[in-house]
């Protein structure tokens, strides 16, 4: 299925102050290792990849000149970055909301990034680390705060058709292609039994009349900003992102459920390290910047949804399996679930480091039972806020 993403542009970028040929760089400045960005109708995601953080950085918007023929933009300066001369093209967006995207330097040891805009509603701006990255989300009509006009459905740029439904759910399978995820008994894969259990579970959601989207659904690499790009392409009313767990003793086994919050919990950290692909040092700095989000609305939605999720999954398959460990629902700081800004949850369904845990997590019976669950899970969320399903929408 063609998921209506943009190929990445590692295109030059322009520069915004042109500098002399005789000036060298700065010693101790980090560099620009590559621009990319997804579109998608009325959303677009833009990602700086930066080779070292940038503390203090702000993205600021300027109006449109109609004397010098420029656009409305969004500006943001990085301290401590050089990029120089050697950008001598744009990076040309055309969707839409964008023209394109310019970088350059604006001062000696300051270079700046521009986004030139054509559609613009409001944007959200986000750092993260482990590769050092800065993203610019910039939304459109269709994500119009709720004095706007009503959002209506994605249609375009191989989305699929969701006109009538309200509901869609976003399947973000973990892991896949060059990141197999955790590995256990018997070299099982998370990110094969990841994708297994999402092509289960999207026929029994849409036979309850959600649309589905699946961020994956081949053997491929998909970065964490790309997953989350789509469920904001494709107007996602939920999140769910499936994983399978995995612990250095072979005795630990049962079933997980996390929403996005900040989180002390050892072990709630241990996981998030792993699936975030970085260090437990770095999730303490995810957890600060959580902590200065207004996350209310959405984390007690994302809440509501992991507990029922969490409370059909082990009903369910303690019914016809012997001994089903409810590990119950739990906080943490996952990239995945902060970049969606939507309610949002991980499942964490079993362990592939335990043997009778992985010998059925091989087992198609037993993974057709986990999603049967899970469905009727989001089904019951979905009855619990009708008529109208939270959306989501950026600040």
């Amino acid at each position: 299925m063609s998921r209506g993403r943009r190929a990445l542009r590692r295109l030059p970028v322009l520069a915004v102050a042109a500098l002399s040929l005789g000036v060298q760089r700065p010693p101790g400045l980090g560099d620009v290792r590559e621009v990319r960005h997804w579109s998608y109708p009325d959303y677009t995601r833009v990602v700086v990849e930066l080779s070292r953080p940038v503390a203090e950085a702000e993205v600021r918007r300027l109006g449109s000149d109609a004397g010098s023929d420029r656009p409305e933009r969004l500006y943001l300066d990085m301290p401590g970055i050089w990029v120089g001369r050697r950008y001598a093209d744009g990076i040309p967006v055309g969707d839409g909301l964008l023209r394109g995207v310019r970088l350059g330097q604006n001062t000696l040891r300051k270079a700046r990034v521009v986004i030139d805009l054509e559609n613009f509603d409001h944007y959200r701006f986000l750092r993260l680390s482990e590769p050092d990255r800065l993203v610019i989300d910039v939304f459109g009509a269709r994500h119009r705060k709720p004095d706007g006009p009503a959002p209506g459905p994605p249609s375009a740029r191989g989305l699929p058709q969701v006109a009538g439904l309200a509901d869609t759910v976003v399947l973000d399978p973990g892991h896949g292609g060059r990141d197999p995820g955790a590995i256990g008994v018997g070299g099982l894969r998370e990110k094969d039994v990841t994708l297994r259990l999402a092509r289960i579970l999207r026929p029994r959601l849409e036979a309850r009349g959600f649309a589905v989207v699946l961020t994956r659904n081949h053997d491929e690499t998909v970065d964490l900003e790309e997953r989350t790009a789509i469920a904001e392409g494709a107007g996602g009313d939920l999140f769910v992102s499936l994983h399978m767990n995995a612990a250095p003793r072979r005795d630990v086994r049962g079933i997980e459920t996390y929403y996005l919050d900040e989180s002390a919990e050892r072990q709630s950290l241990r996981v998030a390290a792993r699936e975030n692909g970085t260090s437990p040092s770095k999730v303490d700095a995810l957890q600060r910047t959580i902590t200065e989000l207004y996350l209310s609305e959405v984390s007690n939605e994302s809440a509501a949804l992991a507990n029922l999720v969490q409370t059909e999954m082990v009903r369910g398959l303690a019914a016809r399996y012997a001994r089903v460990d409810d590990l119950g629902v739990k906080k943490g700081p996952f990239y995945v679930l902060f970049l969606a800004h939507m309610p949002s949850i991980l499942i964490e369904v079993g362990f592939l480091t335990h043997r009778e845990e992985a010998r059925r997590l091989r087992d198609d019976a037993y993974l057709e039972l986990v999603a049967e669950r899970i469905a009727a899970g989001v089904e019951r969320y979905r009855e619990r806020v009708t008529p109208v399903m939270a959306r989501g929408g950026a600040s």
